[in-house]
């Protein structure tokens, strides 16, 4: 049997499962990031979770060719290197000879929405597209193109950044250095700022506290117009942001993963709606705007699928 080691590393958790050939999960397993700790010893628990599925699995540990990780922000994937993940703190870090010093195994990295796109093409929302974008909404917006089942990464891996796409020059600070970049209107932590606004103001009832989007789209769901024109206005960028990626790359199929996308059609819709609004018509008729599928199970599929392309072309 051949078996890959998908590992999805959040800010908050990291996800693990042990992949087939044909994208099945076999086990899997999860613990807290601990956003103190080193990555030596990240890896070095990542190696002895590998060694426990393996035992659950009743496999070998020959089984596994390698190692797939996906990781929440820039990385130089010529170098093998961590350039920064702005929300666990790691900058400037060598990961590829970290993470192989550890598992003994050959290890494959990248970003994580990139993984995610990857894993939808594979076996999920995306499997028969020709030209596949994906985006995913959540604390950030982060996104990945695929086209003919591979991932286009550009000239040094940073194609499909589209949460950092300038869609109002004059807008609000990002964590990259830039303002007014998508991911500051139409993520999640952007609804939820836009929400404790409204608040302060009085616009928004403060009966409740709003940590979390998901706060939002209850309040909606009940009847709340504000709640209702925070989600409309946060979709209204995601579909304008979606209309210049789609007149660049021109796909037959969008989709909108992360988080928000647990909300539905209640945000998937005015996204759609927005996007075929503002993008040139010849574009928009082409192209499929939809949910993606693989939701949790995304990352760890994604980057078993990075290890798998990986070994057939040493074949």
């Amino acid at each position: 049997m051949t078996l890959y080691f998908g590992v999805d590393v959040g800010g908050t958790s990291i996800k693990t499962a042990l992949v087939t050939e044909k994208g099945e999960i076999v086990t899997r397993s999860s613990f807290a990031t601990n956003l103190h700790r080193r990555p030596e010893d990240v890896c070095n628990e990542l190696q002895g979770v590998l060694h426990q599925v393996v035992e659950k699995a009743a496999c070998s540990i020959s089984d596994v060719v390698g190692v797939g990780v996906g990781l929440p922000g820039f990385l130089d994937l010529k170098k093998g290197e961590i350039i920064k993940l702005p929300n666990i703190g790691w900058e400037n870090i060598p990961f590829i000879q970290i993470a192989e010093n550890a598992f003994h195994l050959p290890v494959v990295m990248e970003n994580d929405a990139k993984v995610a796109a990857l894993a939808e093409s594979w076996i999920g929302a995306g499997q028969h597209a020709l030209a596949l974008v994906c985006v995913t909404v959540g604390t950030g917006v982060g996104g990945g193109f695929v086209v003919h089942q591979r991932l286009y990464r550009g000239v040094n891996g940073m194609a499909g950044e589209v949460g950092h796409l300038t869609v109002d020059k004059g807008g609000l600070p990002c964590h990259c250095g830039r303002r007014g970049c998508l991911e500051t209107v139409a993520s999640a932590t952007a609804m939820v700022r836009r929400a404790k606004e409204l608040q302060a103001s009085g616009q928004l009832s403060d009966e409740v506290a709003i940590d979390e989007a998901k706060t939002i789209f209850d309040l909606a769901d009940k009847g709340d117009k504000m709640a209702q024109q925070i989600i409309d206005e946060a979709a209204d960028w995601l579909g304008f942001g979606l209309s210049i990626i789609a007149g660049t790359v021109n796909p037959d199929t969008i989709l909108i993963g992360g988080g928000i996308s647990k909300a539905g059609d209640v945000f998937l819709r005015p996204v759609t709606e927005a996007f075929r609004r503002y993008a040139l018509h010849l574009v928009a008729d082409a192209c499929t705007v939809r949910a993606a599928k693989l939701t949790n199970d995304a990352g760890v599929i994604g980057a078993s699928r990075l290890v798998s392309q990986r070994e057939s072309l040493r074949r």
